[in-house]
């Protein structure tokens, strides 16, 4: 297997539903070890570098009980699927009962066939870690009750949502500080060095089954948040970040292993810092989703070092359908975007045909909804145009844009250019429901005293330009509402030399 790319391209599945499709398609009972080698083609043939199969891991029956007594999920549950039945509901991925690979999704075994399918065809695995909490009937709570955060029968008694009596002990359910608590989890001590050790050794057993993990509201761990959360209860403060204690020696067994970050609060910086390879990019997201050019445009002229760590996305298991969030031309515009910048890339299982209901992560069968053929074609389109090494492995710079006195519509364009070598590409967005006229300033100063071909790959249009117009004043672009272009930028001369090759060749 190669390295990573620098900027890596993933798909999320959530990987019980997507079993289930594929029996029902292929009309047998299917799990990692039998998924036809159709499906893993399908998924090299668009191009990413890694597939994130969400959920593989044991699913707490426990868990499961609590759901299905909880009114509250039940409504979510009716809500995405109208014919809800109780067996519907499998359990919550993030309800670890133990890090083994559930049994009904083919085990250990399953999954390194699985492993073995795709790195076969050069896609990397990327696995769950839920750091912050275990199922409530994961075996660390009999047998090591000091991995948790403990309460007192008046805490019980005060706030029943809050905690559980285990038999043994009163445990916290776990948190996030702004929210209720997740009464089917119990609350994991992030300053317990005995914690701290396990989940080295677990981290290690996922790395030899993976090449990176996706860790989950990994920002709760930081120690200035954890304090908060849980004040005395946690106890002492460690002098190390649980991350820089946890990432380190799992990075040196395996070097190449990938850490990414569930990110929220504007955290992601530190995050990067304590030894995360990418965080979530949950900012531009909403940008992306409720703001303008401008924005986006500050957001992005953010340091390198940062952007490059970022995880861009339209939608994953957690954010609603971006089909359901975003009108369709504002929807293309955006994935242009983030297809197009640098940091990892992430798109989500049925983004591509449009589905519009989000599924629970609890249940494992999804509602009938009719394909989106136009925004599947759109989206094999940009993939398509993904698949360029400087796209994954070049240099990334923001371009300036200008207008004039009397039309300042440039203020809608968001404009970038890569370059690997010789290979140079501009990214030129119109990010409003306005036409945009503009001058785009170029970062290529070998472009003047030559001639050159603007080739865009999305819509295959072509234009020849002046190098030294493109430098000053600027490359001129209009462009519809929400539109775009992603220019291929060769040199018309080389382009005439290699034409007159080929006839040549043709001839003799």
């Amino acid at each position: 297997m190669r390295k990573w790319p620098k900027y890596p391209v993933v798909y999320e599945i959530n990987t019980w539903v997507w079993l289930n499709q594929l029996g029902e398609k292929y009309e047998v009972s299917l799990d990692l070890g039998s998924v036809p080698a159709a499906e893993w083609d399908a998924l090299a043939e668009l191009g990413f570098n890694a597939v994130w199969l969400m959920g593989v891991w044991e699913r707490s029956p426990a868990g499961i009980s609590i759901a299905n007594h909880n009114s509250s999920l039940l409504e979510d549950f009716r809500r995405a699927l109208p014919d809800f039945r109780p067996d519907d509901n499998v359990g919550s991925p993030y309800c670890v009962r133990r890090y083994l690979v559930d049994r009904r999704l083919g085990g250990r075994k399953g999954l390194a066939i699985a492993r073995n399918e795709l790195a076969r065809r050069g896609l990397r695995l990327i696995l769950d870690f839920v750091p912050n909490h275990v199922a409530t009937d994961h075996p660390w709570i009999h047998d090591h009750p000091d991995y948790f955060i403990s309460g007192t029968a008046e805490d019980l008694k005060r706030d029943p949502s809050g905690y559980f009596d285990t038999g043994e002990f009163i445990c916290a359910c776990g948190r996030d500080p702004y929210f209720p608590p997740w009464s089917d989890v119990a609350q994991l001590n992030a300053f317990h060095p005995g914690l701290r050790q396990a989940v080295v050794e677990t981290l290690s057993d996922i790395a030899f089954q993976c090449d990176g993990v996706r860790c989950d509201m990994a920002m709760l761990l930081l120690s200035t948040v954890f304090e908060r959360t849980w004040k005395d209860r946690a106890g002492a403060r460690p002098t190390t970040e649980y991350w820089v204690e946890v990432i380190a020696p799992v990075k040196k067994a395996y070097p190449s292993f990938v850490f990414m970050a569930e990110a929220y609060w504007d955290l992601e910086w530190e995050l990067q810092q304590h030894g995360f390879d990418f965080c979530y990019d949950k900012r531009l997201y909403d940008r992306l989703c409720h703001e303008n050019a401008e924005s986006i445009r500050l957001h992005l002229a953010a340091n390198l070092d940062y952007q490059a760590k970022l995880v861009r996305f339209l939608e994953n298991h957690d954010e609603p359908r971006a089909a359901a969030v975003f009108p369709p031309p504002r929807e293309r515009a955006a994935a242009v975007a983030i297809a197009t910048l640098p940091g990892m890339k992430l798109f989500h299982d049925g983004q591509f045909e449009g589905r519009k209901t989000r599924l629970p992560v609890f249940l494992g069968r999804l509602p009938e909804e009719p394909v989106d053929e136009a925004r599947l074609s759109f989206y094999h389109s940009l993939m398509k145009s993904l698949a360029k090494s400087a796209l994954r492995e070049g240099n990334w710079s923001l371009c300036q844009a200008s207008g004039w006195p009397d039309n300042p519509s440039f203020q809608n364009l968001l404009a970038w250019a890569w370059q690997q070598g010789s290979q140079k590409y501009l990214i030129v967005i119109n990010f409003s429901e306005s036409t945009v006229q503009a001058r785009v300033q170029v970062p290529w100063p070998s472009l003047r005293g030559k001639a050159w071909r603007l080739f865009d790959t999305l819509s295959g249009a072509m234009y020849d330009r002046d190098g030294k117009e493109m430098l000053d004043p600027g490359l001129y672009v209009e462009l519809g509402p929400w539109t775009y272009n992603c220019f291929e930028v060769q040199s018309l001369a080389a382009i005439q030399s290699a034409s007159q090759d080929r006839r040549r060749n043709s001839a003799a």
